[in-house]
């Protein structure tokens, strides 16, 4: 499990995650908004999310134990799809 690549484009961090869950997820440096998509097709917007926060879920052995962890229910999200 892990990130399989990163793409950086402009402010935007984009990352492959090698999960039973998560298929990628992406990063706005100016506006702290993380967007994760999920293999069944979810979409989530997690707004105000700071980047050290980012850094730490990027590093982590797994990203979608993270997300379950430090994320949800801590920050205000969107659901996209």
């Amino acid at each position: 499990m892990g990130i399989i690549s990163e793409r950086i484009e402009g402010v935007i961090i984009n990352v492959t995650i090698n999960s039973t869950n998560l298929k990628s997820a992406s990063y706005n440096t100016e506006t702290k908004v993380l967007t994760v998509y999920f293999n069944n097709g979810s979409i989530y917007e997690y707004v105000d999310f700071p980047w050290d926060l980012f850094t730490k879920f990027r590093a982590s052995d797994s990203q979608g134990k993270f997300l379950n962890e430090k994320v949800k229910g801590k920050y205000t999200f969107n659901k996209l799809a």
